[in-house]
């Protein structure tokens, strides 16, 4: 129950969209155990040479973006390359090419070839992640470009990704290769994810996650088709990084960002990493449902807005909850 619309907002923002800090503090303490798990099998027999150095936490628990529930945790677990190679064609697909002299990787090749199969790799991920004793009545399988753990004690799954990192290449630039879910690898690079939101975040004073959060709330709610989180992220950090100044209220930006969706969403939306081009990949139709929903709710925090000024926070947190739904605290 809330009295003002900032009570409002602490109270929804607490406790119905960022996460839990307890549960986060647990989370964190799990994927840390996992590491050190993971760092054992560098001295098991078939498993390929570990490179630590490169391991890195990417998505969005690792961006602190994530919502409540939390769901996943994605981990990339870096391998040393051994000696081999990588060629890239037209489409992106990259096909790792493995010395023979590379014994463990060399078993891990497609029939007949010297190119490392990566759902082979991913397997054999899986298979040692299920001789590790506290994990024995957990659910572990491969699911494209990941090997996934599921704990029952835990709501969320972790995404451990297997991955190698190139040289720097002509153009002073290197990245990680990662599974692309269908035998072969593609490039990635999630420093690039993560330092473009801690450098917009920063320039905003550090007012830019909660309003992202707030977003990615409005989003799940099944009343339009779903942006992907991801791309939801970029069309955000897009339109905060060409802000020289915003609001510390995450009301305030919710109102000028679903003013903003209602055309941005049909624009293309390139990729930060310089990887994957445009982003947005969604259908008219889809584009045009949601352009309507970011408009009628722009509309409705407008005048939420306009009713907080005269003074009727009653109306202004009732139009609110007619935004973000039922979880949106009521007016006491």
């Amino acid at each position: 129950m809330a009295t003002t619309v900032n009570n409002a907002f602490d109270e929804f923002m607490r406790d119905k969209v960022n996460l839990d800090r307890e549960i986060t503090l647990k989370a964190r303490s799990s994927r840390d155990w996992l590491l050190e798990q993971i760092d054992k099998f560098d001295s098991q027999d078939g498993f390929p040479v570990l490179y630590n150095d490169i391991d890195i936490y990417f998505g969005s628990f690792a961006r602190r973006t994530k919502i409540r529930e939390l769901d996943d945790i994605d981990l990339m677990i870096g391998l040393g390359g051994q000696g081999s190679t990588y060629t890239e064609n037209h489409y992106g697909t990259i096909e790792i090419t493995v010395p023979t002299t590379a014994t463990n990787l060399y078993s891990m090749r497609h029939e007949n070839t010297d190119k490392l199969n990566s759902r082979k790799v991913v397997n054999k991920f899986v298979t040692n992640l299920k001789s590790i004793s506290q994990y024995e009545n957990a659910e572990i399988k491969r699911n494209h470009e990941a090997a996934t753990l599921k704990l029952k004690t835990y709501s969320w799954v972790f995404d451990i990704v297997p991955c190698f990192f190139t040289s720097t290449d002509s153009f002073g630039k290197n990245y990680y290769i990662i599974p692309d879910g269908n035998g072969n690898w593609k490039k990635t690079d999630p420093r690039k994810d993560r330092d473009n939101i801690s450098r917009i975040n920063q320039k905003h004073k550090g007012n830019i996650l909660n309003v992202i959060r707030l977003i990615k709330y409005w989003n799940k709610r099944a009343t339009m088709p779903t942006i992907g989180s991801y791309l939801l992220e970029c069309i955000l950090l897009s339109y905060y990084d060409n802000k020289s100044e915003i609001s510390s209220y995450v009301d305030i930006e919710a109102e000028n960002f679903l003013g903003h969706l209602h055309s941005a969403i049909y624009n293309s939306v390139q990729d930060p990493k310089s990887i994957q081009g445009d982003l947005n990949h969604l259908s008219y139709e889809d584009k045009q449902k949601i352009s309507d929903k970011a408009y009628s709710d722009y509309i409705k925090a407008t005048e939420a807005r306009k009713a907080e000024s005269e003074g009727d926070h009653a109306a202004a947190i009732k139009k609110w909850g007619e935004i973000f739904g039922s979880n949106f605290p009521k007016y006491t």
